[in-house]
């Protein structure tokens, strides 16, 4: 045998070798994408569910949000018309209560002034 024979020999055992190693390689490539695809589907099949509920629910929330937006407003206004009413109050009892106090305060002190000059 040649010197040429035994690297043609080599070369061959080498290619079959390295042959061998890329179809493990693809078997294994396959088996991994066939267990990529099966997850996928359960994957899709659990997630569009999901979203079909998570719609519903962000529905519900942007309801529930107008619905506290509404009373808050509600409650700004009644919050409005109570201020409004209490500075209205204020302005109708401020002076004629002042007024009472001081004629009392007067009379008072008026009636002291009498009993002192009494005894």
């Amino acid at each position: 045998m040649t010197a040429g024979e035994v690297a043609a020999i080599i070369a061959s055992v080498a290619v079959a070798i390295l042959a061998v190693g890329f179809l493990f390689a693809l078997v294994s490539l396959t088996r991994t994408l066939r267990q990529l695809r099966r997850s996928v589907e359960e994957f899709r099949g659990e997630a569009v569910p999901l979203v079909g509920q998570l719609r519903g629910t962000v529905s519900q929330a942007n309801a529930e949000l107008d619905r506290v937006d509404n009373l808050l407003g509600t409650a700004e206004s009644i919050s409005t018309t109570v201020d409004s009413a209490s500075k209205l109050a204020y302005l109708f009892f401020a002076n004629p209560v002042v007024k009472i106090l001081a004629a009392g305060a007067g009379t008072g002190r008026a009636y002291r002034r009498l009993r002192r000059g009494r005894q």
